[in-house]
């Protein structure tokens, strides 16, 4: 149920996806383009970052804009040729013809107004993409209350961070103790920022077996999704073979029955020809 929401949700904010009811084929490309959307939603990243510091030249920012266009008109048209619904793929992915059209006023020199906007949508895009095609992501989280255990660790993280900040002067400033947090959560344990007093050390263990439970479980959460998803694999295989049985099993069934037939219809003609060479009496 969950997971239909995300879905459904995704669909409306123009990230759907190849639709569930689409062909086996439409649904391999997706698969396909999954890879190389990820890489130019990254590279995004590391373009925006880039023009944000002025690190970057005019003539890789132009290159830049016509290589993530293409990559998206690329996956835009593919995908439309290849789906059997071109108007609920659009529906449900709206935001991808919309950068692209959007891109056009920037390619043709018009940055002045459309430059910012564009790149806004594009960092939007970038996230979208991320939650498109991190599907095994959704199912893991959806299986074992694992996105709920994630949910309770971060909640924890943040009032840990927060309490120890209140009770031991050490910690200056609530980012102090967000970050003692997290590295002593995780078991890291830099040593940069450490509890002065007795209630902070106390605090500080309590929370390191917390992170050492919360740990094994989102381990052994991990470790079940991986089995699962081999045998679930085998359960497929398993299948299909059972199918191509079955499929043999009717073949021979048919054979057996012409062959039947065959035999039969053998035997009427050799004593209809038996009759004939019967002589009188």
């Amino acid at each position: 149920m969950e997971y239909e929401k995300h879905s459904a949700l995704m669909r409306t904010v123009g990230f759907g996806g190849v639709d569930e009811r689409e062909n086996e084929t439409a649904k391999r490309w997706g698969r396909r383009l999954e890879a190389p959307m990820v890489l130019a939603a990254i590279w995004i990243l590391i373009d925006w970052y880039l023009q944000a510091k002025g690190l970057e030249p005019g003539y890789i920012t132009f290159a830049s804009d016509w290589l993530i266009w293409l990559v998206f008109l690329s996956e835009l048209i593919i995908m439309s040729i290849v789906v059997d619904d071109r108007i609920r793929y659009l529906k449900h992915n709206w935001m991808s013809p919309l950068i692209v059209l959007a891109g056009l006023p920037v390619l043709w020199g018009s940055e002045t107004f459309y430059a910012g906007i564009l790149r806004t949508m594009r960092l939007a895009l970038t996230i979208g993409i991320f939650f498109r095609v991190s599907k095994d992501v959704r199912n893991l989280l959806s299986r074992h209350n694992l996105g709920i255990t994630l949910f309770v660790c971060f909640v924890i993280l943040v009032v840990s961070g927060l309490l120890i900040s209140g009770i031991d002067p050490a910690f200056e400033t609530p980012m102090d103790g967000l970050w003692w947090a997290w590295v002593t959560v995780t078991t890291v344990g830099y040593g940069d920022l450490v509890p002065a007093t007795t209630e902070g050390r106390i605090f500080g263990s309590v929370l390191i077996l917390m992170g050492i439970a919360m740990f094994s479980m989102l381990t052994a959460s991990f470790s079940v999704f991986f089995i699962e998803q081999d045998e679930r694999e085998i359960s497929e295989k398993e299948d299909r073979n059972l199918q191509k049985i079955e499929n043999l099993e009717g073949k021979l069934e048919r054979i057996e029955k012409q062959l039947d037939k065959t035999v039969k219809l053998l035997s009427e003609l050799n004593g209809k020809s038996d009759k004939k060479d019967k002589p009188p009496e």
